[in-house]
């Protein structure tokens, strides 16, 4: 590879590759709903590029009653298996033709390529998208112990791609994400919500401008 400033390019999933925000959205207010909280899309923004039980946790802010952590559990694990139900309608159709094409010609130009999500159903979200195999390494929800806005997941992307830190380059939607990158010692470009952050290194109107720096 000739000598340039990034070899590695480092994904979130959710918001960056594909959109499941309508999933979650259903997923958190059915059970909201079930347990006699209020909740909305203005709620539901707060936790993107958080955990599963930290979400949770916001949720529950506007309850007077007190869960104990078994209860929080099974609400959690509730959500999510209607969230995975959900998923289950996802195929290569919901996968923009546009970031395929981007991310095809990323790897035809040399670029490593990894996946740095909270979610703990990445894998299960790209298989549906047919990009199981197309990272060269996916870090998870499964994989970490401290969630986005922690360095932890780029870090250890950064270790599977084989790579500096300051040789890759983070694609992020959310904040939490970004900030998550910059502690890692990564540059970000912001896409979605996060383009017009100060701290992002590139402002991507879309997902194929990635082309334009890559």
């Amino acid at each position: 590879m000739e000598n340039r400033r990034f070899k590695g390019i480092i994904f979130d999933l959710d918001g960056v590759i594909c959109h499941t925000d309508k999933y979650h959205y259903m997923a958190w207010k059915n059970l909201a709903d079930s347990i006699g909280i209020y909740f909305d899309e203005q709620i539901n923004n707060r936790l993107r590029g958080v955990s599963r039980m930290e979400s949770l946790e916001i949720i529950l802010e506007r309850s007077d009653k007190a869960y104990s952590d078994k209860e929080k559990e099974e609400f959690a694990n509730k959500k999510n298996e209607m969230y995975k139900e959900l998923l289950n309608k996802m195929s290569e159709n919901d996968l923009d033709k546009k970031v395929k094409e981007t991310l095809d010609i990323l790897k035809e130009r040399g670029y490593k390529t990894a996946i740095a999500s909270s979610s703990k159903n990445a894998r299960l979200i790209l298989s549906k998208l047919n990009l199981i195999d197309f990272f060269d390494i996916i870090v998870d929800g499964n994989d970490i112990k401290y969630s986005k806005p922690d360095k932890e997941v780029f870090e250890k992307a950064g270790i599977g791609l084989g790579l500096l830190c300051d040789e890759c380059l983070v694609v992020e939607d959310a904040a939490s994400g970004v900030e998550g990158a910059k502690r890692a010692g990564m540059e970000v470009a912001g896409i979605g919500d996060a383009k017009n952050l100060s701290d992002v290194t590139f402002h991507l109107e879309s997902f194929e401008d990635l082309q334009k720096y890559c």
